[in-house]
């Protein structure tokens, strides 16, 4: 029915057109991307604020009073397994499975920066004390404004009870 000619003819026309489709996608990708490239000097233009929220506590300026070991010991486990999903392309939970970031075995209670065969930023370095449920809480919150310059590209957790759960998740970790 049909020959061999015409059935490479149509395969060739088929994969072209999924050639140029990719090439467009990639070429559209590059220009109208808004992931990454801002640099962490880029600052929205306006801010809306919403009602019973004010600018400012959007950007981690603003100090809020919140028990955060209350919140933690409320904390739902299973809840924070599941938020640990999030983070689980960069961290591991198994002792020394250091990845793109450095093992989260133990972490709550332990020195910053201090996993053995993991090289922190040196903003990172340079933070002293414990992973206390506190600093754990605002670190989470929005991890480039507690450590400006670090590595670690993730935007953080807005609400409190996410943070909280996530916390309870880590303290069942290794300890």
């Amino acid at each position: 029915m049909f020959d061999t000619m015409t059935v490479t003819k149509v395969g060739g026309a088929l994969c072209g057109a999924l050639l140029i489709f990719l090439l467009l996608n990639w070429a559209a990708d590059g220009i109208y991307s808004t992931e990454a490239g801002h640099g962490d000097h880029a600052e929205a233009a306006y801010v809306i604020e919403v009602e019973g929220e004010s600018a400012e506590a959007d950007h981690g300026d603003a100090a809020e009073t919140v028990d955060v070991a209350a919140l933690v010991a409320a904390g739902d486990v299973a809840k924070g397994a599941k938020l640990f999903g999030k983070c689980k392309a960069c961290h591991k939970i198994d002792d020394g499975a250091n990845a793109t970031g450095p093992s989260l075995f133990g972490i709550v209670g332990k020195d910053v920066a201090s996993v053995a065969g993991f090289k922190y930023s040196s903003p990172m370095a340079a933070v002293e004390g414990d992973w206390t449920v506190e600093l754990l809480n605002t670190f989470l919150t929005k991890p480039k404004v507690m450590v400006p310059g670090t590595k670690m590209s993730f935007a953080g957790l807005k609400k409190d009870a996410d943070r909280a759960n996530l916390i309870a998740y880590l303290q069942t970790i290794g300890n």
